[in-house]
């Protein structure tokens, strides 16, 4: 497991819920004894029916939620909630495009946002490295001034892309990033995210439900049931 970007340790994270006056909380355990890593270049899918703990690992690996137990590491440092410099080493592609871009944000603004939140540069290098990530995606210049109500499906999960990788991430978490896509735009979408992958030295956590899409563009696939994973292979 050395030299992994990314590396789960027995993760768990399980949750408490209230059954009411008369009966004792209940525990979820909603992830329970995850171990992977993964390493730049690759993608590691993970794949399980609704349910089985996919999103909840998405959630700790991007430092949304801290592990109940277990441990993450992200370039060999262990990885907790608040920690700035390794937030912004792992980002995340959500599964709707529709749903994930505010409609209010012009394209420009929604990819400069990261730069100026987390950044130092001026106003002038930020569109500059705005234009080279558009370019990079697919998208055009004049595109920079648009709101996402006028782009299709697959130009929508471009722009999600593009802002993912503005802060340079070394690892990238796709939530089923095409399953709200037509089969067409599908393939266009995934063959520039292995594009983007070879150029950059991207690690992927692919999160998905379609195999077929799976077969396409993973290294290894690890299949989850009921919060832990119960088969892993190339």
């Amino acid at each position: 497991m050395t030299g992994a970007v990314l590396e789960g340790r027995d993760l768990a994270r399980f949750y408490t819920v209230n059954r009411g006056l008369f009966k004792a909380d209940a525990t979820v355990k909603a992830l329970n004894g995850v171990s992977f890593s993964l390493h730049s270049g690759k993608t590691l899918a993970v794949v399980g029916e609704s349910g089985c703990g996919k999103s909840t690992l998405a959630r700790l690996v991007t430092m949304i939620e801290d592990p109940t137990a277990g441990e993450l590491l992200i370039d060999g440092k262990p990885a907790r909630i608040g920690d700035r410099s390794l937030r912004s080493q792992v980002q995340i592609v959500f599964q709707n495009p529709y749903g994930s871009l505010n409609p209010r944000q012009k394209v420009g603004t929604i990819l400069d946002e990261p730069l100026k939140i987390n950044t130092d540069l001026d106003a002038g290098s930020r569109r500059r490295k705005v234009e080279e990530m558009m370019a990079r995606v697919g998208l055009r210049p004049e595109h920079h001034g648009r709101y996402p109500h006028m782009f299709s499906g697959g130009q929508r999960q471009r722009i999600a892309i593009a802002r993912a990788l503005m802060l340079r991430p070394k690892v990238l978490v796709l939530d089923e990033p095409v399953s709200a896509l037509d089969l067409s735009i599908q393939a266009q979408v995934l063959n520039l995210l292995m594009d983007l992958q070879k150029e950059m030295g991207l690690a992927y956590l692919f999160i998905s439900h379609g195999l077929s899409v799976v077969h396409h563009i993973a290294d290894e696939v690890m299949v989850m049931y009921l919060g832990r994973p119960v088969e892993t292979g190339p």
